[in-house]
């Protein structure tokens, strides 16, 4: 006695999503012309899936040799975003305006005279263009801007010494880690 073979279940073709009925045990297509798309398609699949793999080890021989002065700017920028949104509500530290132009994130002790201070929030705020380019950060008025925000006591601390900080690249990844985390829980806080 013997068995006969089930017939061929119907199936979906994976192109144009028609029922056939299969000649072949591993038939996945239809016709020969979807046969040809499918293999198109796979074939751009497996393309981007290379293109990933190679973007990837792109980025990490790069993240390789990348210097310290890389990752201090990216720290540095994410930083002033973070000053930028907590203080979006707030008008210029310098003028007191609030106006449609741009915003930095200015120091009152400068980065240059004062690298000790350069992630201290104390020291960063928002403030226009025109103060923090154009007139040089405003000093003076910054100073009375800043006595009024958060204290004669800390402005003092401000100017006063400050022990010299050497940032490791470790360290300015989990500067530029935690600051954008902060960021996005400010805008999280101001979307809801």
């Amino acid at each position: 006695m013997t068995l006969a073979a089930k017939p061929p279940r119907p199936k979906k073709c994976r192109v144009c999503r028609e029922t056939y009925t299969p000649s072949k045990p591993l038939q996945v297509v239809c016709s020969p012309s979807c046969a040809l798309l499918h293999a198109k398609q796979k074939g751009e699949r497996e393309r981007k899936a290379m293109d990933k793999i190679e973007r990837k080890a792109i980025r990490e021989a790069k993240e390789k040799i990348k210097p310290r002065a890389a990752y201090m700017k990216e720290a540095q920028s994410v930083f002033n975003s973070w000053v930028r949104a907590r203080d979006a509500d707030q008008p210029c530290i310098s003028c007191g305006r609030h106006h449609q132009g741009k915003y930095d994130a200015g120091h009152f002790r400068s980065v240059g005279s004062n690298p000790a201070l350069r992630f201290e929030p104390l020291n960063c705020h928002k403030q226009c263009v025109p103060c923090n380019q154009h007139k040089s950060g405003n000093a003076i008025e910054y100073r009375i801007g800043l006595v009024a925000r958060i204290g004669a006591e800390k402005v003092a601390w401000l100017e006063g010494p400050h022990e010299p900080k050497h940032y490791s690249i470790d360290d300015l990844k989990q500067i530029k880690a935690q600051y954008r985390a902060m960021t996005r829980e400010l805008q999280r806080a101001g979307e809801g």
